[in-house]
């Protein structure tokens, strides 16, 4: 993904305005593209903690339904919708920053996953553990009065396993990979493209990239669900082929639609800026040509 500053070849000139607005960004197309996407992550997440009693998504859907009701697949909502709308503002806004100083996107996740990690760990002990709090607004006071800081941050270090390498996937290869799905698979260019391809092709390219943060997100949900109390303990007791197996079907399915959403969105909102600075950097250069007529 290209900056302005990549595309006019003048980074040194980026407002700071640009940086907040690929945050906003980033905030509307990560937030409400996570919440379209929680039941989904409600089947993940359980299937994840109890995986003897969820053996696949029928069963984990059919269960789930006929315990706790159609309710229970939009548990932790608010966390996702709060806590992913932060990460979508740094990873975004940041990445672009990070980009112009020193071209690394590792800064960017590390401070983006600092913010969203106590909504993460709220978000999975109430899709997990329905009787410990019904959301965000009860489930932060519960969670912080009983495990402090501590508690809010447990899963911290596997969840910048799970997303810096994801992130570092889906921003230096992304755009890579859609370009040779497009050539190599459909033989023509992006832009010839309608938009419903370009959504398909987009959604498999963002479905690979799944693969590599699966290990991570079962140890995320161990940690976080107390199943594990460290990191080596919640490996061992997942198994290393679970690790990589364990709800890796239903993750594909997420994070496809999901990574889709929020890169469409986020780069019609970029292209947007891009057209009215450039516009506007345009209409400057022709008034000050204007006011230098009279001079020559």
């Amino acid at each position: 993904m290209k900056g302005i500053g990549e595309e006019k070849g003048t980074s040194e000139e980026l407002p700071l305005g640009y940086y907040g607005f690929c945050a906003i960004g980033g905030m509307l197309s990560a937030g409400p593209s996570h919440v379209a996407i929680a039941p989904l992550d409600v089947l993940e997440v359980n299937m994840q903690v109890h995986p003897i009693k969820y053996q696949s998504i029928g069963t984990c859907f059919n269960a789930q339904l006929r315990e706790q009701g159609p309710s229970a697949f939009w548990r932790g909502w608010a966390g996702k919708f709060f806590g992913y709308g932060m990460q979508g503002a740094c990873r975004f806004g940041l990445y672009e920053y990070f980009k112009k100083v020193y071209s690394d996107v590792v800064s960017a996740e590390v401070i983006a996953n600092v913010a969203v990690c106590p909504f993460e760990a709220i978000q999975v002990r109430v899709q997990a553990q329905p009787q410990l709090a019904k959301g965000l607004a009860d489930g932060f006071p519960k969670l912080y009065m009983t495990e402090g800081v501590r508690g809010l941050y447990r899963g911290l270090i596997p969840l910048w396993g799970r997303n810096i390498p994801f992130s570092m996937v889906m921003f230096s290869t992304f755009e890579h990979s859609v370009d040779l799905l497009h050539r190599k698979i459909m033989q023509r260019r992006k832009e010839d493209c309608s938009k419903v391809q370009q959504l398909g092709v987009t959604c498999l390219a963002g479905s690979v990239g799944s693969i590599i943060s699966n290990p991570a997100d079962n140890i995320v949900a161990s940690l976080n669900n107390k199943k594990a109390n460290s990191l080596k303990q919640a490996v061992r007791r997942i198994g290393l082929v679970n690790l990589f197996t364990r709800s890796l079907p239903i993750r594909i399915l997420l994070f496809g639609p999901v990574v889709t959403m929020q890169w469409f969105f986020y780069d019609d909102l970029r292209t947007g800026w891009v057209l009215q600075f450039s516009s506007e950097e345009e209409e400057a250069a022709k008034t000050a040509f204007i006011r230098v007529i009279p001079v020559l």
